[in-house]
């Protein structure tokens, strides 16, 4: 439903105090809950389809949360702190995550990361000071793992923390303290289905965790690439991949495939039918979201939009 031009002018009229913050960490999170209305047009009048604006992190992605709370739980652990470098396998947003809170907590990062990652990834994680590591491109995400692995087992001189974000439990952590409750809150505790993509799959298991902790009737939706060798950069084919650590499936109440096409076609939708500018993993997401909508009758459906399309760019 469109917004009428008196209600906009309501809204601009409020008065929102300004926000200040003691660090960048402290504005990890808290991402707003935008209702679709133009790409939902096909569901039902009692179904609600939301995305939580993941790309609003200082960071630009979801990968903020994980990535600040495998290193603040590093640090308090003692495994980072002692001028141990940061060390894990990224396809970009989780690097950027490690760069952005590496420079602003001193702490050195290191990145291995598929060559063929997108030019603004490679651009964005050397402006924070982080040193790249290339693995072979045809490998994908599993060759920087099997790189990365390389690394630490030949580090005898404890140069490396390695962060892990594949089989690292604060991954999802971060999800089941932060983004589960927050879209508890935004719902009003209404949400009836949390739908999201695998990569890591730490938001989907975190998120998921955390909110059937405050409803076990709300259902948890994964999705991945219907195939191998898919267009979805950050997004895991499970049964071709190696399977992460954290990735419980049988937490799921159901797992949706799907096309690389219909994820890039998304993407553009939501560009330009609702303003949202993000890249294909998001549309992954939507399209995901949209397929739980349309098979039912009533409901709140919120799904995640988990980087920006600037990153992509030039791909």
């Amino acid at each position: 439903m469109t917004t009428s031009h008196e209600a906009w002018t309501n809204r601009l009229e409020r008065v929102h105090p300004p926000r200040r913050f003691d660090g960048l960490m402290d504005l990890i999170g808290d991402t707003p809950l935008v209702r679709l209305n133009r790409v939902a047009e096909g569901v039902g009048d009692g179904v609600e389809v939301w995305v939580k604006l993941e790309n609003m992190n200082p960071g630009g992605s979801v990968k903020d949360r994980p990535a600040r709370q495998i290193i603040v739980d590093a640090i308090e652990d003692g495994q980072l702190g002692d001028g141990q470098t940061l060390v894990d396998a990224t396809s970009g947003n989780t690097g950027i995550a490690y760069a952005m809170i590496g420079a602003a907590m001193g702490v050195p990062v290191k990145l291995v990361m598929p060559k063929n990652v997108s030019p603004q990834r490679k651009e964005i994680v050397t402006a924070y000071g982080a040193e790249i590591v290339f693995s072979d491109p045809m490998e994908g995400s599993d060759g920087a793992i099997r790189l990365v692995r390389k690394m630490v087992e030949e580090d005898e001189d404890d140069e490396y923390f390695y962060a892990d974000q594949y089989r690292n439990p604060s991954n999802p952590k971060a999800h089941t303290l932060t983004t589960a409750p927050e879209i508890w809150e935004q719902t009003a505790g209404r949400i009836t289905h949390f739908v999201a993509c695998t990569g890591t799959s730490g938001t989907v298991m975190g998120t998921g965790r955390g909110l059937k902790e405050r409803n076990s009737d709300i259902e948890v939706i994964g999705g991945q690439p219907s195939d191998g060798f898919h267009g979805l950069e950050g997004l895991k084919h499970m049964p071709s991949s190696i399977e992460p650590d954290i990735y419980v499936e049988d937490e799921l109440d159901d797992i949706l495939w799907i096309d690389t096409d219909e994820a890039w076609d998304m993407a553009d939708a939501l560009s330009r039918r609702e303003g949202i500018a993000c890249g294909y993993s998001s549309g992954a997401n939507v399209v995901a979201a949209l397929r739980v909508a349309e098979q039912i009758d009533e409901g709140v459906v919120v799904t995640i939009i988990t980087d920006h399309a600037d990153r992509y760019f030039g791909e």
